[in-house]
């Protein structure tokens, strides 16, 4: 009976490893941002942002669509607004988490570059930013953060059924026939309003 060589188990053994390690910081860094911006808003007296799935997995699928974007801030301080990418595809990130324009057209996406996504620099530039009026918003009850390379993305949600983030429940057309047009306008409202 041949044996499994030494090697190649050793080499199953690190990139195992390795693949644990990347899954394990991005959820670092990811659950390092949640408790700052909580602690940011208890220390305004709002309440703190509860964790929504769906939520997660728009900020996921945007952090994975940004991770080939440049990360051009030498600072890692603030992400410049208006710099970041637009994506025509914004319906099928939708769809992928089984979301649609109706539920996720009062949330709020915020993107954010910074380099080897250190901790204090990604929390100062979400609260020491212009993001950090939507920190403030007590509207906001919802969170989901996502991060991919030098990028991190935290979407908003609300109580109401218009920024819910529930699950699609409507037809794929009504997805892409208000989508379409909604997202659009939803990506570009919440990008230039930084400005």
């Amino acid at each position: 009976m041949a044996s499994f060589p030494h090697y190649l188990f050793i080499s199953l053994l690190l990139l195992l490893h390795s693949i644990l390690f990347s899954v394990v910081k991005c959820d670092d860094e990811e659950d390092n941002l949640l408790r700052g911006i909580n602690s940011y808003r208890a220390s305004l007296n709002l309440t703190a942002l509860r964790e929504n799935d769906k939520a997660k997995c728009l900020a996921d699928e945007m952090a994975d669509q940004f991770k080939d974007q440049p990360c051009t801030n030498t600072t890692g301080a603030n992400t410049v607004p208006g710099t970041e990418p637009q994506f025509s595809d914004y319906p099928k990130l939708l769809s992928k988490c089984d979301l649609n324009a109706t539920t996720t057209r009062d949330g709020m996406i915020m993107p954010a570059c910074v380099p080897n996504l250190v901790s204090d620099l990604v929390l100062s530039n979400y609260t020491k930013s212009q993001y950090s009026n939507y920190l403030n918003d007590t509207k906001f009850s919802g969170v989901g953060i996502g991060s991919d390379d030098n990028w991190i993305v935290v979407v908003l949600t609300t109580n109401n059924p218009e920024g819910s983030f529930t699950p699609d429940t409507s037809s794929a057309n009504l997805a892409f026939g208000l989508g379409l047009i909604s997202h659009a306008v939803f990506i570009l409202v919440a990008f230039f309003h930084l400005l």
